[in-house]
């Protein structure tokens, strides 16, 4: 399928490796120049590379902490003008309710969804003048249905929901498009981290956690992070146009439930 969007221009965030990468490489395939974006300089320049050899786009790499004011601004100075936003960002910490403070839902909170917040503030206007664009943020399942250890990314990642509810319909007239994208579990470092406290916890083997996880989901696996950026491409072309303010689960059918 021609998704209508080579030569648009997207900023994706934490984009190196991971669930970042696929939707990156899943947008250079479709023709899309990137702006990317990693706290880790050698390893963003190396995915970087690797695009550009693919897939024979630009590609405008910027090693900074997004959820910081002085790292958004370089990023946004480096970006110049776009028509995709691909929020994303690492996932708080697991834990009991017990365990956090304020410190640490502030945290969760500037990288999870205040940093979202501010991308699409900088970025919706310039969407809307030029009647064309597509935003992405990538959250969680957890948004559906609550994880009871991962009480930092619940509260967080709804919060940004509720936003992106409002303000999904506030800018459709303008031909801007915005909608979440919700995962549940996917081979990448975030599932060998959480797989790594089961097994210390349970006190079993690493594998032993991660197909103990994986009977938990219909698909029996884990999604990788081609088809995660397969998916991302699709709600980011021409043909989304039509799903306004949507938070569309790619989990395996893990999460239970009928709307």
């Amino acid at each position: 399928m021609d998704l209508g969007i080579k030569g648009k221009r997207a900023l994706v965030c934490a984009s190196s490796k991971g669930l970042g990468r696929g939707c990156a490489e899943a947008l250079a395939e479709a023709g899309v120049d990137l702006v990317m974006n990693a706290r880790g300089a050698e390893a963003l320049a190396e995915t970087a590379a690797r695009l550009r050899d693919a897939h024979g786009v630009e590609v405008t790499e910027v090693a900074a902490d997004i959820t910081s004011d002085a790292g958004r601004a370089e990023v946004l100075a480096a970006a110049g003008t776009l028509d995709i936003l691909v929020t994303n960002a690492g996932g708080p910490p697991p834990g009991m309710w017990h365990d956090w403070e304020r410190d640490d839902f502030v945290a969760a909170l500037d990288a999870n969804m205040l940093t979202p917040i501010a991308l699409m503030k900088a970025l919706l206007p310039g969407m809307m003048e030029r009647g064309w664009g597509r935003v992405v943020n990538i959250t969680s399942q957890s948004v559906k249905s609550p994880i009871p250890v991962l009480g930092l990314s619940n509260a967080a990642r709804a919060g940004l929901t509720g936003y992106v509810a409002g303000t999904a319909r506030q800018v459709a007239p303008s031909g801007v498009v915005i909608n979440n994208l919700l995962p549940g579990i996917h081979a990448t470092d975030r599932a060998v981290s959480l797989d790594t406290g089961v097994s210390q916890a349970q006190g079993i083997s690493l594998d032993d956690a991660r197909t103990q996880r994986e009977a938990t989901i219909p698909a029996r696996r884990y999604g990788t992070a081609e088809e995660f950026g397969q998916t991302c491409a699709f709600m980011c072309s021409v043909h989304a146009g039509f799903m306004i303010g949507q938070n569309i689960l790619l989990d395996g059918g893990a999460v239970n439930t009928t709307m």
